[in-house]
């Protein structure tokens, strides 16, 4: 493509932010200045902020697109690229789809509709439909009794750039007070206390019939094949010690101080959700992860549900939370979760990165004003 000029910006690097230019070509970030450009045909942000695009290793926000209504199926492709659309205004421009291998109620959509998503995602990059650069997370529920198969039908899929090991059994983990269990899943599915019974009986029996030898298959897998692995919901340091042993490098959504210690400290990139930051808490009552920044041990954002949360919890964060600075907390949105993953190539601004941008006014709220994808524009 042909030379593009960002004059008048405050470009948010890695260390610092400055203000000057930045010229794009064949892709790429080929320079940096810190004067203004004459160039004719630059474009002039006009003082707005211009951050690396986002990287977002955990959202499963396709499946609102996917089942926008109870009972209600939409087209994979259509769900596909009206998400995509979703992820791009947000400043989006790499995501991990994160696609559910098992659920708590086995004829769940995301169970039921698992393939017809992988084939959604994967026909509309191959169709080049999509604005962000899409890739797979493999969320396995090691109580699902069918997850081998599920998991051996998909691990292979050249998307895929990480698996995480999750255990949803009631009574640990996100689940450690049954209160917040019962709230949860019965506000979820409609089941009276008489049902709640009946199914946490079912989701325990499970986990102590396939826990063990599931979470075995699942690490191998994923060692086999050098994809990157993460723990889920990590509650105790006992929980940590089992993520290290198993050679895991990120931790989402610890639900503790203690596990969110133990995981920072034993070199595994604590992961937490946007939608916490911005509200001030978990919804289900575990840890803020406004509380793990301010003690040091946050190092990657995820929107979560939320896609505009990923640029809201960061700007939150670079405000608010004394030792982080704006490109700390921007590099929690984009450089450190494309490290996580090994995409190298992107998550900063710097040259021969691939030019990933977003355009960020921060005034009384932060908007996304421009974006662009491997030098062109798509929001």
């Amino acid at each position: 493509m042909a030379e593009c000029v960002f004059t008048n910006t405050r470009i948010v690097r890695a260390d610092e932010v400055f203000r000057g230019s930045l010229a794009v070509a064949d892709g790429e970030i080929r320079d940096l200045d810190g004067s203004s450009s004459s160039l004719p045909g630059a474009i002039d942000l006009e003082g707005d902020y211009l951050m690396p695009g986002f990287v977002e290793l955990h959202t499963d926000n396709l499946e609102k697109h996917m089942t926008p209504r109870p009972k209600t199926d939409w087209p994979s492709t259509a769900a596909v690229i009206a998400h995509d659309g979703q992820l791009a205004i947000s400043g989006i421009t790499t995501v991990l789809d994160a696609l559910a291998l098992g659920d708590v109620d086995q004829g769940s959509a995301r169970v039921r509709r698992l393939n017809d998503m992988i084939d959604g995602i994967c026909g509309a990059v191959a169709g080049g439909l999509l604005r962000a650069d899409h890739y797979l997370h493999l969320r396995c529920e090691i109580s699902y009794p069918d997850l081998p198969r599920a998991l051996d039908g998909a691990v292979d899929n050249d998307r895929v750039r990480m698996i995480s090991v999750m255990d949803h059994t009631p009574g640990q983990r996100q689940f450690a007070k049954l209160d917040a269990y019962y709230t949860y899943y019965q506000g979820k599915y409609g089941l009276t206390d008489a049902e709640m019974v009946t199914f946490i009986e079912a989701r325990t029996r499970d986990q102590e019939t396939y826990g063990k030898t599931h979470r075995r298959h699942v690490v191998a897998l994923a060692h086999e094949r050098g994809i990157a692995l993460a723990s889920h919901d990590d509650a105790t340091a006992a929980h940590v010690a089992e993520a290290v042993a198993d050679r895991m490098s990120v931790a989402e959504f610890p639900t503790t101080v203690e596990a969110a210690k133990a995981s920072h400290d034993a070199g595994l990139k604590v992961l937490m959700g946007g939608p916490n930051i911005v509200r001030g808490g978990s919804h289900s009552g575990n840890v803020s992860a406004r509380d793990l920044a301010r003690q040091g041990y946050l190092d990657t954002i995820s929107s979560d549900y939320v896609p505009h949360a990923l640029l809201h919890a960061a700007m939150l964060l670079g405000d608010e939370i004394d030792g982080i600075d704006l490109p700390r907390a921007v590099n929690m949105i984009s450089k450190n979760p494309a490290e996580s993953v090994g995409l190298l190539d992107r998550g900063e601004i710097a040259l021969g990165k691939r030019a990933d941008l977003v355009r960020v006014r921060a005034e009384d709220h932060p908007v996304v004003r421009g974006v662009w994808a491997g030098g062109e524009r798509v929001a």
